[in-house]
């Protein structure tokens, strides 16, 4: 173990957007996306919400893979990879409710396996691995949320029963928003957007509104401060045992897809340098460092 100074080191963003239909879910999360990249390029959607996507193919040449039914984990992660391989920058999944509530998504695999509480433990680890792909992506990833009323019954002083109205509530496995870099939450169908949660200080207690590139800017802006991945590939290569490479893998856990690599790599290097105490250190020339 080691005790390290805290510090910031650059990130992918990973942003929701949730809000009922029609309040501008698609438009917006394009506009944050061309803000973060400013090249349509490089931002892609993941369409399950009919084509609604494309509606906006004026704004710019960005682009789009379609994904109809069955909804399941698997298949978001294969669109998600596919993003990737094709290097966009900017991953837009528009919606990530189908992959819980849509045609054979998680709800419907679990009533499919029976509905009890037990079969939860057969679908919980493939929503869960989902939810790592998104997180573990080489991506910015931008995911929109359906919203609906959220209603309770409960018994007044007078012994009736009542419902009562609780806001909106997003469909998709409770605790989503923790998980994310920000969340936006569209109000009205002017478009205005509320936070519900901020790591980066930048509109937390802010009044409420309208999304558009700049905003995407200043997310960006805010990501790439901090310590770059080519400084980040450089500790790898300066490290001298194992519990070194151990420190680096759990600091930099939003780089682990860029890094894992090259930690094996070292790791390897450390145990043949072990191995043959006699021989020169392992020396890295800065320009096989992988960009």
């Amino acid at each position: 173990m080691k005790l390290m100074k805290a510090e910031r080191h650059q990130v992918k963003l990973r942003l929701g957007l949730s809000g009922p239909s029609g309040f501008g879910k698609t438009m917006s999360a394009l506009l944050l996306a061309y803000g973060i990249t400013d090249d349509w390029n490089k931002i892609a959607v993941i369409d399950t919400e009919n084509n609604s996507a494309s509606l906006y193919s004026h704004l710019g040449a960005y682009n789009v893979l379609t994904l109809n039914d069955p909804y399941s984990p698997e298949r978001y992660v294969e669109a998600i990879q596919a993003c990737e391989k094709a290097n966009i920058e900017v991953i837009i999944i528009d919606s990530i409710t189908h992959e819980w509530q849509g045609a054979g998504g998680c709800l419907s695999i679990h009533e499919k396996l029976g509905g009890r509480f037990q079969d939860w433990s057969k679908v919980s680890p493939r929503h869960q691995k989902f939810i790592d792909k998104i997180l573990n992506s080489t991506a910015h990833v931008i995911t929109t949320v359906r919203r609906k009323i959220d209603y309770s019954l409960d018994v007044g002083s007078n012994g009736r029963t009542k419902v009562n109205k609780h806001g909106t509530k997003e469909i998709t496995r409770e605790g989503f928003e923790y998980e994310l870099t920000v969340n936006f939450e569209l109000i009205n169908d002017k478009h205005l957007v509320s936070v519900s949660k901020d790591r980066t200080g930048l509109f937390m207690d802010k009044p409420e509104f309208i999304i558009n590139s700049a905003t995407g800017k200043k997310l960006r802006e805010w990501c790439n401060t901090g310590k770059s991945l080519d400084e980040i590939k450089e500790e790898i290569y300066s490290c001298e045992s194992e519990a070194d490479l151990k420190t680096i893998y759990d600091n930099y856990k939003n780089h682990h897809s860029e890094i894992i690599p090259i930690l094996s790599e070292r790791k390897a290097d450390i145990l043949n340098e072990n191995k043959n105490p006699n021989s020169e250190n392992h020396v890295i020339n800065p320009n096989q460092i992988v960009k």
